[in-house]
C-alpha cells in the first residue's frame, strides 16, 4: 500500500501554515521557535516525499541536513532566550525594542 505523494504534500503545507501562523501571531521566544521548526520539518516532509516518489537519496540526505540546522538553530535559539530572559526578565520577543550595547 503507497501513500500518494500529494498527501505529503498536504501534510507539509499544513505543517508549514502551522508553523507560519506561530511565528506571526506569538511574541513568545520559545514559542517562536517551536514555529520554526515546525515549517523546517514541513521543508523535510517533502524533502523525503519528492526523494522515495523519483527513487534517490538526494532528499533524504538534504532532510538530514536540515535536521542538523534545525539543531543548530536549537542551540543559538535557546542562547539568546537565556540572554533575553536575563537581561529583560521575559522571554517576550517584543521586549527588547533596540539593539544595545
Amino acid at each position: 500500500m503507497t501513500v500518494a505523494v500529494t498527501s505529503y504534500v498536504l501534510l507539509a503545507i499544513a505543517l508549514f501554515c502551522i508553523g507560519l501562523f506561530g511565528v506571526l501571531t506569538r511574541r513568545n521566544a520559545l514559542m517562536f521557535l517551536m514555529s520554526v521548526e515546525l515549517m523546517l520539518n514541513a521543508a523535510n516532509v517533502n524533502l523525503i516525499a519528492f526523494s522515495s516518489y523519483h527513487g534517490n537519496l538526494t532528499g533524504q540526505v538534504f532532510a538530514l541536513f536540515t535536521m542538523a540546522l534545525a539543531a543548530a538553530e536549537v542551540a543559538v535559539g535557546l542562547g539568546i532566550i537565556l540572554v533575553l530572559y536575563r537581561n529583560f526578565r521575559d522571554v517576550d520577543v517584543t521586549v527588547p525594542s533596540a539593539m544595545r550595547w
